[in-house]
């Protein structure tokens, strides 16, 4: 069984459970305001998400954006190390819990999980939620303030998706040095956009410094050879629409691709790509345009051709964020 697809099926069914009773277009203004609050300056004393209709509108419309933006961060860090399980799992700034929806698509079985949130409404919702899933139903959710304040207990694996925006600039890096304290695997996403990146890579750098191996996306923990201000990485999830994403963003397609930042990194040996492809593979007629990021700390194109047997069939099959060449 594909325990992403389950997963990511099981959650869409918990979501639109969530919306019934609650009129479309309540839930359509709630998610406009959110989201309009979010791109906007957060003090981090006042949690936005203020009651059960705000959560539920706001879960139902980014947790399966935030599940499949994770999902594919922790999928890299698994094919990195996969003889690694984590035995424990905690979600700072989890909120409904999407991050760790995704850890059990990821690796079968059970596990200790925290999740650690400041908004209570989003806690209870994410535990409602949860029920929906048997690999949560022991899960903690525990009202936490997420900053330079914050102690964690010892995981294996600590997540933190979507939260550093929300955050001053000390009390990100105080959270990331948490964050490395207390795991032996840490997962961090941010949305994918220039800031985003900016906030990854001054949290790749921390976790460096404290001794951690990147696992994915990057082939190597040198520098990023991406020239500041030039441009940033990141990367796409393919998100199927429910009908509350058409009545906010209006549209006809069934999914909408979510563009993601992150970084995976580990205490533990890990074998990351020897190349990543970090842009949309362009394929042309006999011909595949690789744009890849090397273990040799440099970004580079690679033309496959159908001379290449094998390896052109595989390069028309490759996607955004696979690594390259890919495994037998």
């Amino acid at each position: 069984m594909n325990l992403s697809v389950s997963a990511a099926e099981t959650l869409r069914t918990a979501l639109g459970e969530l919306l019934d009773g609650l009129p479309p277009k309540q839930a359509a203004q709630a998610v406009e305001r959110l989201i309009a609050n979010y791109r906007g300056a957060t003090p981090t004393d006042a949690p936005i998400l203020r009651d059960r209709a705000d959560v539920a509108a706001y879960a139902a419309y980014r947790m399966p954006a935030t599940f499949e933006a994770v999902c594919s961060a922790l999928e890299a860090l698994a094919e990195a190390a996969p003889e690694w399980t984590p035995g424990g799992h905690v979600d700072v700034g989890g909120g409904t819990g999407a991050a760790t929806w995704a850890v059990t698509s990821t690796w079968a079985g059970t596990r200790p999980v925290t999740v650690l949130d400041w908004a209570e409404p989003a806690l209870a919702l994410g535990r409602e939620i949860a029920a929906a899933n048997p690999a949560l139903v022991d899960a903690r959710w525990q009202r936490a303030r997420i900053g330079s304040a914050l102690t964690l207990e010892a995981a294996d694996l600590v997540t933190v998706s979507y939260v550093l925006n929300e955050l001053a600039a000390p009390d990100r890096a105080a959270l990331v040095d948490a964050a490395a304290s207390a795991a032996q695997a840490v997962v961090i996403v941010e949305p994918g956009t220039p800031d985003g990146y900016a906030r990854v890579i001054e949290a790749r750098d921390r976790l460096i410094a404290a001794g951690f191996r990147v696992a994915a996306p990057c082939p190597h923990s040198a520098a990023c050879p991406i020239v500041p201000g030039t441009n940033w990485c990141h990367f796409s999830a393919r998100v199927s629409r429910s009908s509350l994403h058409r009545q906010v963003k209006g549209g006809s397609l069934p999914y909408e691709d979510e563009k993601f930042s992150y970084v995976a990194a580990a205490r533990f040996p890990v074998s990351p790509a020897s190349s990543r492809v970090v842009r949309r593979p362009q394929i042309r007629k006999g011909q595949v345009l690789l744009d890849l990021c090397e273990a040799e700390e440099r970004l580079s194109r690679t033309t496959v051709t159908k001379r290449h047997g094998d390896l052109y069939r595989a390069a028309r099959d490759a996607d955004w964020g696979d690594l390259w060449p890919p495994a037998p």
